[in-house]
């Protein structure tokens, strides 16, 4: 059965870079993007949710790697 994109079944506006809480759901362990197989987004929150990971990454909210 296909995922529901998060953002469209909660009627969420896309997270935000300083929401650090829902940007960790979308990457992995090592902090990789997850692509849109594994997190179920659609096409246009996918693209949405990767710019505002990288943007958080460079203010530093969320870091490059988790060693």
């Amino acid at each position: 059965m296909k995922k529901q994109c998060y953002f469209c079944t909660n009627n969420a506006i896309i997270a935000d870079y300083k929401d650090a809480e829902t940007l960790k759901k979308f990457i992995n362990p090592q902090s990789k993007i997850m692509p849109r197989r594994k997190t179920g987004a659609c096409a246009i929150h996918q693209r949405k949710l990767a710019r505002a990971i990288k943007h958080s990454r460079e203010m530093a909210v969320i870091p490059y790697t988790s060693r």
